[in-house]
């Protein structure tokens, strides 16, 4: 069974992703190469896909200053049977099932393969394995792989590959038409736990009975079974708020959902990155959710540079949300900007985490939980009472 194919706009999207297909489909065996970054930072990529991979079974993952470890036990501190080797030969020879696919789990903050990993990756692709990929030197195009993979039979797939300009989209204005709750789930830093909390709320919204469609904008949501959505940073600038506003529109034309999960990339007090901006304009989102690490004080990458703090994103963030409020049309964005605030618990205790949650709940006036430690049940319930005051301002 294929997992991914080419669309038509040249991007690859999961094959039979409904919810039917999915829990009938068998996932497919998948290893993740993290070496020297899982658990961390810069293995975001890895660290999501253990904690969530509806179309691949990981059995294992590669990061020899691990070695022997759980997995889970690893990340949040509890154990999930996913075992750590120091190398491939040595997950192989102890994985007793086929592998199908080798996941490249490190998310860098730079766009080229070290010449080490190139070579384990070349000889993934000599045991017959799909390589899934999200760096920006796309490996399809790299004549040796690609020849490799052609011998071996295996398909390179560069999650961050966009389609060609022809295919892309510009915005059209036609987000204004969606008539559900959009909700953003931004953050004050990089890698803190945007997508973790959106698929969170996303899963924990569909539990409770409500039609939930989630909006990936970066590789590893779109590893993780998104349907809708782009690799955003690698998307031209001139298509970035049309690509958001496509992947929207497009879950709620095909869908008919009862609200719509984006995901959230970079801050928009960030000094390096743009990514929030074209969510915010491309969504037009009726509520955001921002994630936030209290004890993080630089940006992640950008350690001579301090993150400005959860007030000062806030501000930018209603400044940013009033200066979007124009037109007529259907889609008004509402005066209340925060639905909620989800605590990144990064080098906290759990009596530190849940002063933290007292006093933002306090200092903001809105719910506050952290997610991995206390579930987002906060958030459903805020949800429910969005969408039921958004049905009552549509016309019956």
């Amino acid at each position: 069974m294929k997992l991914f194919k080419r669309n038509p706009n040249g991007l690859w999207e999961v094959i039979n992703l409904s919810e039917t297909n999915l829990e009938k489909a068998e996932p497919k065996n998948a290893i993740i190469f993290c070496e020297g970054a899982f658990g961390t930072l810069d293995g975001k990529t890895a660290n999501g896909l253990v904690r969530y991979s509806p179309i691949y079974k990981i059995v294992g993952v590669i990061d020899s200053t691990k070695k022997g470890k759980d997995a889970g036990e690893v990340l949040d501190g509890k154990p999930n049977g996913i075992k750590i080797y120091g190398s491939l030969e040595e997950a192989l020879n102890d994985i007793k099932q086929p592998v199908q696919y080798f996941i490249y789990g490190i998310a860098p903050n730079t766009p080229f393969l070290p010449r080490s990993h190139r070579k384990i990756i070349l000889d993934a692709i000599r045991h017959r394995m799909n390589i899934v990929i999200g760096l920006m030197n796309f490996l399809s195009e790299d004549r040796q792989m690609r020849e490799e993979a052609k011998k071996y039979g295996v398909k390179i797939m560069d999650m961050r590959k966009h389609a060609t300009i022809r295919k892309l989209h510009m915005f059209s204005n036609r987000i204004r038409k969606v008539d559900v709750p959009v909700i953003a789930v931004l953050g004050t830093d990089t890698a803190i736990g945007k997508r973790t909390t959106a698929l969170i709320l996303h899963n924990a919204l569909k539990e409770n009975g409500i039609k939930s469609e989630f909006v990936a904008t970066g590789q590893t949501g779109l590893m993780q079974g998104a349907k809708y959505g782009v690799a955003l940073d690698a998307i031209p600038a001139d298509f970035l708020v049309g690509e958001v506003e496509h992947g929207v529109v497009s879950a709620w034309e095909n869908e008919d959902p009862d609200v719509i999960i984006v995901e959230g990339q970079s801050a928009l007090g960030h000094p390096a990155f743009i990514s929030s901006y074209a969510i915010l304009k491309g969504a037009l989102p009726d509520r955001v959710i921002l994630v936030h690490a209290p004890k993080r004080r630089f940006y992640c990458d950008y350690k001579d540079t301090p993150i400005k703090g959860l007030k000062s994103e806030v501000r930018l963030l209603e400044t940013v949300q009033k200066a979007l409020r124009f037109g007529t049309e259907a889609k008004q964005t509402p005066k209340k900007t925060l639905l909620g605030i989800a605590i990144n618990h990064e080098n906290m205790t759990e009596e530190e985490v849940e002063k933290y949650i007292a006093r933002y709940e306090k200092d903001f006036g809105v719910p506050v939980t952290d997610p991995l430690l206390f579930g987002v049940d906060k958030f459903v319930d805020a949800v429910k009472n969005l969408i039921l005051e958004n049905s009552k301002k549509l016309p019956v």
